[in-house]
């Protein structure tokens, strides 16, 4: 209607697929592509407040071109951002974030999962961008997820289905190189949300549970140790599991020294990212029998992965599954979503990235 003022605009990034309905027009949000599972919600929390537009971009200058002065994002406020987006448009580092930052409008990228290295973050607060992702929605599937892994690799399970179906029922397996979990240790670095929900999964065998964070954890419970150090972490763990963000200061954070550190005969779980673990150390400790075996969900070039992960038939290797069920897609959705909405009504989302909190 002639004279109304405009919905702010949204943006989706996310899966390309069709918005199934066409919201009110007032505001603009952006979403890099569009929802899986959220459909019915995102109509719901933005009606009347926000115009929802799709990222339909086939490529980054398109995208870039779609944010000036007349673009068909222009007006975009805020921004729903899944990484399958940078299949299309790349991930948003300094030239995208500065693209954002000079439309004047865009204050907001709600980042759907809970790793965000694909985001330039520091760029952002630089430029006044807040970031946000979805803590706790991802905890269940990738605890169970490194569960998963970590029962595989001490049973050899993912080896033994592999023989049977290739009809040599279970001749590669051999009891002597297989344990049970129950009265093993498994140390976990970072106890976050993933991390505890872990512990808690393994506590019913149970196993011993002993974490090192930069800081003790107040809620973690009696019978999750606290130890003061990296190294005092590493010499007493039979199966490390990996739960540190990506970030500068965390590249290779488990190299050749902390993996040596390790009992020989050590498993180590990854379902954080690649880059944390020195991928070279890795294979280097498979190769003269110092790690019996990795189970890993990610990867330091995905979706490459080196062949030689592939030589050692007892590791358990997954295609980043971490978060590949509907309830926690769902679940995720819906959080990066809230965040986007809260931004729109309160000015702030309740999820901010902890770079942003300082």
């Amino acid at each position: 209607m002639t004279g109304m003022a405009r919905l702010p605009r949204v943006m989706l990034c996310g899966e390309r697929v069709p918005l199934p309905f066409q919201p009110k027009a007032n505001t603009v949000f952006h979403l890099s592509g569009d929802l899986v599972w959220a459909r019915d919600e995102v109509k719901q929390m933005f009606y009347g407040i926000a115009d929802v537009v799709n990222m339909d971009s086939p490529n980054r200058a398109d995208f870039l071109k779609g944010l000036k002065p007349g673009g068909k994002y222009d007006g975009t406020v805020g921004i729903y951002r899944h990484n399958i987006s940078a299949d299309r448009i790349g991930v948003f580092d300094k030239e995208i974030i500065t693209a954002l930052a000079a439309t004047g409008t865009v204050k907001w990228i709600a980042h759907n999962g809970a790793g965000y290295d694909q985001i330039d973050v520091m760029e952002c607060a630089n430029r006044g961008i807040r970031v946000s992702n979805t803590p706790g929605a991802v905890n269940d599937a990738t605890a169970t997820t490194a569960l998963y892994l970590l029962i595989s690799c001490l049973r050899h399970f993912s080896l033994a289905e592999r023989s049977l179906r290739a009809g040599t029922w279970k001749a590669p397996i051999s009891s002597g190189r297989t344990h049970d979990l129950t009265g093993r240790t498994l140390g976990i670095l970072g106890l976050g949300g993933i991390g505890l929900r872990l512990a808690q999964l393994v506590h019913a065998f149970p196993m011993r549970v002993i974490y090192y964070s930069r800081h003790k954890v107040r809620n973690a419970p009696e019978w999750c140790q606290y130890v003061g150090s990296m190294e005092n972490l590493l010499r007493q763990t039979d199966v490390l599991s990996v739960h540190a963000p990506l970030r500068a200061d965390t590249v290779h954070l488990v190299g050749e020294k902390e993996i040596r550190t390790m009992k020989r005969g050590s498993i180590i779980i990854n379902t954080a990212r690649g880059k944390v673990i020195d991928e070279g150390a890795l294979i280097r400790a498979l190769e003269d029998g110092h790690l019996s075996s990795v189970g890993l969900d990610v990867y330091p070039d995905e979706p490459n992965v080196n062949p030689r992960l592939l030589a050692f038939p007892q590791n358990a290797l997954l295609p980043h599954m971490g978060t590949e069920t509907q309830d926690s897609q769902r679940e995720m959705e819906v959080r990066a979503l809230t965040n986007l909405r809260d931004f729109l009504l309160e000015g702030r989302g309740k999820d901010l990235v902890p770079e942003m909190r300082r």
